[in-house]
């Protein structure tokens, strides 16, 4: 038996300078998927709605494989969702990016269930060492 005990009773550590700016990498990824989405939706719509998720959710779970975590699928998703969300507003010369079209809310709703999707399969947290099974 080890005598580091469960992984629920380790104390939190501080993430590293690497781990905080890839976060911050993918954040900003997941503004720039996000704006990219909203005019690639709207701009073919039905292949280019297929495209804008494919990608946003190709970014969530990429994103959750590199870092090895939930949080690379948050992370993204955050920004993504940031980013949709600031688009959606009118601007006071009364233009606007999303139309009131079923495929805006389409993205809308799609990609926020993709992120959700993303971050629930995300790789957790995995404990290492040889008592980790319970056959040993």
């Amino acid at each position: 038996m080890s005598d580091r005990g469960s992984m629920l009773a380790q104390p939190l550590r501080l993430p590293s300078a690497g781990r905080i700016a890839a976060c911050a990498g993918l954040l900003l990824l997941g503004a720039v998927t996000g704006v990219a989405g909203a005019l690639v939706q709207a701009g073919w719509f039905p292949g280019g709605l297929l495209l804008a998720l494919a990608g946003a959710a190709g970014l969530f779970l990429g994103g959750a494989r590199a870092l090895g975590s939930r949080a690379g699928a948050v992370a993204p998703a955050a920004g993504w969702m940031v980013a949709v969300i600031v688009s959606t507003a009118a601007r006071p010369e009364g233009d606007f990016l999303f139309g009131a079209g079923g495929g805006s809310y389409l993205f809308l709703l799609g990609g926020m269930a993709l992120a959700v999707i993303c971050a629930t399969i995300g790789l957790g947290r995995q404990p290492v060492g040889d008592d980790v099974r319970l056959g040993k």
